[in-house]
């Protein structure tokens, strides 16, 4: 094999991984038929507990390869030493895909775009809202989101394991893109004058939900090709993220 086509597999399989931590976390990924594991990381320091050989039990039995690291080493693989428990676990995530990946197999297609979107638990219940509805993919920078990590693996109910993610480094290079393929940019915003269910929504629709207080980034903001709003009775000014995103995911 040539060093030029080992690194591209190498780097192809970097992409897709996904590194979780935690005693609770790990059983639950590993349990889940969804997943597919691909290294079980354990601290030396870790006590021979009942918890610890279920995991390797089962690493091995998902077919996991198992390697033991000091404390240090362990901390840095997982990122956190405070959570982590003595335990990460390497996923290979078969939904994380590049977009000229998803456009082989996909003529028309609606995308929710996520554009800042911190509180781990918000992403969640928004990649789990568009697994259940009629969203074809969920389009994600890799900065400025929530860390694809055990909290939001749990706020999505395992769904994070089945939801094609589109991960990209930059959104608005990656809206501009699709654009110029046909694509129109719907993004939320309280200044807009049309409901979101007035529209008629073109073959290839990306939804952008934004930040928790900021809303739609202006930069993405200033991409949109339409702009919608949900409709707020008594007063009420706007929703959390994560149910505006379920409306849109439910949309005919």
């Amino acid at each position: 094999m040539s060093d030029s086509k080992e690194y591209t597999q190498k780097r192809a399989l970097f992409e897709k991984m996904l590194t979780i931590y935690g005693r609770n976390a790990v059983y639950e990924a590993l349990l889940d038929s969804n997943t597919h594991p691909f290294r079980l990381h354990l601290s030396t320091s870790n006590k021979p507990i009942e918890i610890i050989d279920r995991l390797k039990k089962m690493a091995i039995k998902r077919g996991a390869e198992i390697l033991f690291h000091d404390k240090s080493e362990l901390s840095r693989i997982s990122k956190n030493a405070k959570q982590d428990q003595g335990v990460a676990l390497d996923i290979e995530m078969q939904s994380f895909m590049d977009i000229a990946t998803f456009l082989q197999t996909h003529d028309s297609y609606r995308i929710l775009a996520v554009d800042g979107v911190e509180n781990p638990q918000n992403l969640g219940l928004i990649i789990r809202s568009a697994c259940a509805g009629n969203i074809d993919a969920i389009l994600l920078a890799k900065k400025g989101n929530a860390t694809l990590g055990s909290l939001v693996i749990k706020a999505s109910a395992g769904t994070l394991f089945r939801m094609p993610i589109l991960r990209v480094d930059d959104l608005d290079i990656s809206l501009k893109m699709l654009q110029s393929q046909g694509a129109k940019v719907y993004t939320m915003s309280l200044q807009a004058t049309k409901s979101y269910k007035e529209i008629e929504y073109d073959t290839k629709s990306i939804f952008v939900v934004g930040n928790e207080s900021r809303g739609v980034s202006e930069p993405i903001e200033a991409l949109s090709d339409h702009r919608i709003i949900i409709p707020m009775q008594r007063g009420v000014e706007s929703l959390n993220v994560a149910v505006a995103a379920s409306l849109l995911a439910f949309l005919d």
